[in-house]
């Protein structure tokens, strides 16, 4: 099963197009697109193939460390490593996670370069960067403190108009826990707790404010 991600139609001007544009949401918090090398188009509507050509990859520059979420390298990696590279230099630690199988991407490029720790270290997360295992349903989303901000992979989706949404129950057919949506919903409500201000997603468009009444809304 490939990495699934929503239907949204077919980009106008894919990464690879634009070039390279990783946008600052948040003092030290990045996010980028990259057009994913297994999209095709004319996937059924939310069938576990439905989704959009780009997806997101997060970084995030915390207090001696960067961290690397769902890291998705784009065409141009010249111009990545050299945006990169000067956050990097002089962190103590690098890591570059992942919060779904699916979501390996390019980690084994950043382990490479930066000798980066994998998820495997969630047991030794840098400070005000929390794991949230969302048990079951075969993904781990992240907690940024500083920036309030909360990192899903295939679970929660960015929807029109500043929005989120969960995915199709298609998304989840390959569990062997066999948890379902209105299961999916009951694993992510104590996330509620937190004072998120901003939701960041591989599949669609992060919030960037309000991220705690939007996930509220999607959880229904």
């Amino acid at each position: 099963m490939s990495a699934a991600e929503p239907a949204a139609g077919v980009d106008a001007a894919p990464a690879s197009d634009r070039g390279f544009e990783p946008s600052e949401l948040a003092a030290g918090l990045w996010r980028w697109r990259a057009p994913h090398p297994e999209w095709r188009p004319g996937a059924p509507r939310d069938s576990p193939a439905d989704w959009p050509r780009e997806v997101g990859s997060a970084l995030w520059c915390g207090d001696g460390a960067v961290v690397f979420v769902d890291a998705l390298l784009p065409g141009d990696r010249t111009a990545f490593w050299d945006w990169a590279d000067p956050l990097v230099g002089g962190a103590d630690r690098v890591l570059a996670l992942n919060t779904i199988g699916f979501h390996r991407r390019d980690r084994a490029s950043l382990v490479e370069r930066y000798a980066a720790s994998t998820s495997r270290a969630r047991g030794h997360l840098p400070a005000g960067v929390e794991s949230l295992p969302l048990r079951g349903a075969g993904e781990v989303a992240y907690w940024l403190a500083e920036p309030r901000a909360v990192i899903f992979g295939d679970r929660v989706l960015g929807a029109p108009g500043g929005r989120l949404r969960l995915c199709p129950g298609s998304w989840l057919r390959y569990l062997e826990s066999g948890v379902d949506r209105p299961e999916l919903r009951e694993l992510l409500r104590p996330l509620l707790g937190l004072p998120i201000e901003r939701v960041l997603v591989s599949h669609g468009e992060p919030v960037l404010g309000g991220g705690r009444a939007a996930l509220a809304e999607a959880l229904g």
